[in-house]
């Protein structure tokens, strides 16, 4: 996934919808906070540009109705702020493929964490091979 595409759909998550659900008019976005929450130390042009692109503000149906920061637009001080320009939401629903995410979270925690579930599987399917 590219850097814009994260940022972006990071956007959504963490600020459009959850802005959506309390019924806002208008909510802002740090590029700050967003370069520290996604862990993007020295990409904040990247995420400058993610967060005023007509791609982000078309997706959310949103318009950008301010932008404060310096001049050059591309600092972590940037805040833009977003006014949503349907009445009602397009979709409140939650995306289905979203939900999933972190399904099994429990059970592979229970297993001692994905990574040692699956190195197991392997080495059990190996093993059994080789014993035919």
């Amino acid at each position: 996934m590219r850097d814009a595409d994260r940022i972006r759909m990071y956007g959504k998550e963490a600020y459009v919808l959850p802005a959506r659900r309390r019924h806002e008019k208008r909510f802002s976005i740090r590029a700050g906070d967003v370069v520290r929450e996604l862990r993007m130390s020295g990409r904040t042009p990247a995420v400058c540009s993610a967060l005023k692109s007509r791609e982000f503000l078309q997706q959310n149906n949103l318009q950008l109705v301010e932008r404060t920061g310096p001049n050059s637009g591309m600092s972590t001080t940037v805040t833009y702020t977003y006014e949503f320009i349907d009445e009602m939401p397009f979709s409140t629903k939650e995306d289905p493929w979203m939900r999933l995410r972190g399904a099994l979270k429990d059970v592979f925690a229970e297993l001692g964490g994905g990574e040692r579930y699956a190195r197991a599987q392997r080495d059990s399917f190996y093993d059994a091979r080789e014993n035919k």
